[in-house]
């Protein structure tokens, strides 16, 4: 058997401590980007989608719960939409890392009505 090394030992510690992290920041950064996606439907996509428990009329777009709620509708539908204009959304041209957060935020939406 081996002997017991606490230099060896301390620096395995260390090494995991330090990579703590690496580990937990991709839920941190995912948090930050809903955040942000959440701030520019605020601005820029609230003013037509109608809000929930809003009654839905001809001129309004639906609200985000059902839009979220369709089959068929994960990450990569999201991106594909939003990577294409669509009248009148093309009045509001948001940045590829916009668009992202947007993403991100519709993602986190969906995941919380399961």
């Amino acid at each position: 058997m081996p002997k017991f090394n606490p230099c060896l030992w301390s620096g395995c510690l260390m090494l995991m401590a330090a990579s703590w992290p690496l580990v937990a920041m991709p839920a941190y950064a995912d948090q930050a980007a809903v955040r942000r996606g959440e701030k520019v439907v605020d601005e820029w996509c609230r003013d037509c989608h109608v809000r929930e428990g809003e009654a839905l009329t001809a001129d309004m777009a639906p609200p985000y719960s059902a839009i979220v709620a369709v089959d068929g509708r994960d990450r990569a539908w999201f991106e594909a939409f939003l990577k294409d204009d669509h009248f009148p959304m093309t009045t509001f041209r948001l940045f590829d890392h916009e668009k992202a957060d947007v993403v991100e935020w519709l993602m986190d939406l969906q995941k919380r009505q399961e």
